[in-house]
């Protein structure tokens, strides 16, 4: 069962490794979004939160500070999930539907995280 909860944590890993990557590759794109949304010192929180979620991740993925790592990704997720993904401020159906699944994802994920942090 060891290898299976490896397994289990890089795969789980890989989403926020990519999304880390992304923030530092496309700061422009991503800091211009989070402005979009206004989300304070935008450029600072891409950066910030790209750093958060790449050490989270990685400490999950190797097994290193696991339980710190789940806990840094929830610090991460639940203020996203509000701040980028406000579904219930949206007028227009296919937005706000859209808004509402990015939501319950970065929820879902925060949730799993969470489960994570107590096992590990």
């Amino acid at each position: 069962m060891e290898i299976l909860e490896i397994v289990g944590r890089v795969m789980f890993a890989l989403l926020f490794i990519g999304s880390a990557f992304g923030h530092f590759k496309n700061t422009a794109g991503m800091t211009a979004y989070a402005q979009s949304k206004g989300v304070p010192a935008p450029k600072l929180a891409v950066q910030g939160s790209g750093l958060l979620i790449l050490v989270g991740a990685v400490f999950i993925a190797t097994g290193f500070q696991a339980a710190l790592g789940a806990l840094l990704l929830v610090i991460f997720l639940v203020p996203t999930a509000v701040l980028m993904h406000p579904f219930w401020k949206e007028t227009d159906q296919m937005t706000k539907m859209n808004e509402q699944i990015s939501f319950l994802k970065d929820i879902s994920l925060a949730g799993a995280a969470l489960v994570m942090f107590t096992l590990l």
